[in-house]
This record gives structure tokens, sequence and C-alpha cells, in this order.
């Protein structure tokens, strides 16, 4: 999408569609990306910009002292690979631990940037997360956003994920402080049900986009413009990390002409009461219990087995999702969560029903009857 307008102007209507879902009342921009690991990038790139302008030309060793941001324990590995593109290295980037949430812990942050600066650190950015990959945790926006202001930090918000929300009307509140960001990671990719690749960085800084990416090239055409004639063509390579590149935002935007944000709606809700269910599913049984509260359409859960260390645990759950997922019907997962094994259900395709749920937990109560005759005498 090189020098398309067709295409510039597609993906420019398609991100005004989403900012104003999030809710601004100022203006904002952005660009479409391969996915939420370029976004977040960008985001980072955005922050690096608006507080270290000198460090676009001259590099961070311009900045003078070491530059730090903070995200929480369970947010994205992104985070780290993009802290260490941009020069500041992955050493940079304090994961702060979370609460029984699972959410950053604003008092924890607190703590840590006053040592930072104690210690004559640079603090920049905060990278927020709606809808951690491993449990669907939601941050406390509007707390970390307030903390932000009072050291005036970059607020970013990766909701690669659960920043859909937005196109809910009636569950748009699990998003809520959204629009107190200053940069926001979306991938359609994710809930909206979009192919691969669609992501989304928006921010309501949109200077900062140009004096993050823009650079100056002679050989790209001009074109002379009459004042009568239009605005100035967009180059699409000025406001992002790519230069030629597949018209991404096409996918969303003929979803929401041909389907509507009502869709969205209807797609999001029933999510999240597929979720719902089968988190009650988990409470009444007798051999797993919840591990983490269910926000998003994630649910964490563990088997249920007194007296036995975490180590003893994650045996059982591996083995568990090892045979309920052995014959490619089902796919879940294992993962940590707070650093304890947990078992990983995700309500992701929109063709998931109660009938996808109820068969699962049948496999699981069977596989966990198996593994505890198995293991009772280990125990």
């Amino acid at each position: 999408m090189a020098r398309s307008q067709l295409a510039s102007k597609i993906e420019k209507e398609t991100v005004r569609w989403i900012g104003e879902r999030v809710g601004w009342n100022k203006p904002f921009d952005g660009t479409f990306t391969s996915g939420g690991n370029e976004a977040n990038f960008s985001a980072l790139a955005l922050a690096l910009a608006a507080h270290f302008p000198q460090a676009i030309e001259e590099g961070v060793a311009a900045i003078g002292a070491r530059p730090v941001l903070y995200t929480s324990a369970e947010a994205h590995h992104s985070i780290d690979k993009s802290a260490g593109l941009l020069g500041l290295g992955r050493k940079a980037l304090r994961r702060i631990p979370v609460n029984a949430n699972i959410q950053l812990d604003p008092s924890h942050l607190e703590a840590q940037i006053g040592q930072d600066k104690s210690d004559g650190l640079v603090p920049f950015c905060v990278v927020a997360t709606a809808g951690t990959t491993n449990s669907g945790a939601v941050d406390d926006l509007v707390a970390l956003a307030a903390i932000c202001k009072r050291h005036q930090l970059w607020l970013h918000l990766d909701g690669a994920y659960g920043a859909a929300a937005i196109f809910s009307d009636q569950h748009r509140d699990l998003v809520h402080g959204i629009d107190l960001a200053d940069s926001i990671t979306i991938d359609p990719h994710k809930w909206l049900a979009m192919p691969f690749a669609a992501g989304v960085i928006l921010t309501s800084h949109p200077e900062t986009l140009q004096q993050a990416f823009g650079v100056s090239t002679p050989y790209m055409p001009r074109v002379a413009i009459q004042k009568t004639s239009g605005p100035t063509p967009l180059d699409n390579f000025q406001v992002s990390t790519q230069w030629s590149r597949r018209t991404n935002s096409l996918k969303l935007w003929l979803s929401l002409r041909v389907h509507g944000r009502q869709a969205y709606e209807e797609l999001i809700d029933r999510q999240l009461k597929l979720a719902a269910y089968f988190a009650n599913c988990v409470r009444s049984s007798q051999h797993f219990e919840l591990a983490a509260p269910q926000v998003l359409p994630i649910v964490n859960f563990r088997v249920k087995l007194p007296g036995a260390s975490d180590k003893q645990i994650r045996v059982v759950n591996q083995a568990i999702v090892q045979e309920v997922t052995h014959d490619g019907r089902r796919w879940i997962s294992t993962t940590l969560v707070n650093g304890k094994s947990v078992i990983r259900v995700m309500v992701i395709s929109y063709l998931t029903g109660h009938r996808h749920l109820e068969d699962l937990m049948i496999a699981l109560t069977e596989a966990v009857k198996r593994q505890m005759s198995t293991t009772a005498g280990r125990i």
C-alpha cells in the first residue's frame, strides 16, 4: 500500500472508527500493523520520541541517563523484545508484581518508580494490559493513569486482545479508563475474528507518529497539489515502521461495512457468557478449582490435589491436557499465572457453542479421574 490512496483512505477511515470507539475527545491517529508485537514496538517508539526527541537523531545515548519502563509480571513478551530492539535493553523493563486479581499492582509500581528516580534513572513509560495472554486480566487503567499523570509518564495500553471490548456498548466497562491511555494496541485478528495479519496502534498524540517514523525520501514521487485539488496524498510510511505493505485494514473495514458493530456486540456478549458458563462448571466440579478471576473469555483452573506441591499439580495438569487434546478435536493448554500452573481454556472461535464446552468438561472429568487413580498413591 506504498502509494495507494484508496488503501490509505480505507485505513484512515478504519482507524477513525476504532478511535471513536475508544472515546477520545481530542485528536488521534494511528496505523495498521502486522500484529501486536509491531504495534507494541511502535508504541514504545512513540513514548521514546515524546519524552526524548533528541534520541530519534542522536540515539538513546543522548538521553544522558538510563530510561526505564514498567509493565506487569503477566504482560506479553513483546514488551521485552521491543525494549531490546529500541536499544533500551531488556533490563530497562521493570516487571511489576501483580495483585490477587492478576493486575499490575499500583503500589508496587509507585514504589519502583520512586526507587528508580532515586537511583538516577529516568522513568518514561508504563505499559498496562487489557487481556493478558495467560489469564485475560485487565489492569486498573484509571489507577495507572493517575500514577502516570503524577510522574509525567507515557501510558501505553497493550489491548491486543481485550481492548476489542470497546466494540460492545454492554461490556466496554471491562476496559474502563481506556481513553486515558496515550497509545493503544488492538489486534483485530484476535477477539474481532479477523484473519492474520491485522494489528493497530492508536495514539492520542498524533504528532508523535511523524516524529518517531517520519523520514525524508527524495526518491518518492511528489505530486503538485493545488489548493483547490484537495488534501496532500497520504504517505503511510511516514507514520509506520513498515514501508510497502498489505492493506491490513481492508478486512476489518469490510466486516464493519457488511456486518456492522452490532455483530461484534453480539459476538463479545456470547463469548463472555460462554466463558462464565464454563467457569461455573469448574466451580461446581469436584475435581477442579478456579485459579484466577474470569474477566474475559479465558478460564484458568487447576486440578484439586489437597496437600500436593505446585510441581505435582503441574504434572497432573499437563497429563490431563495431553489426554484431552491428543486427538486434535480440542485445543486447550497449560500455562503459568502468577508463577503457578493452571489449565487455560479460551473461548475465541465464533463457532464455539455450549455443546463444545459441555463435551470439554466431560472429557476433562474423565481425564482427571484416570490421573487421580494413577497419582493418588504418590501424593
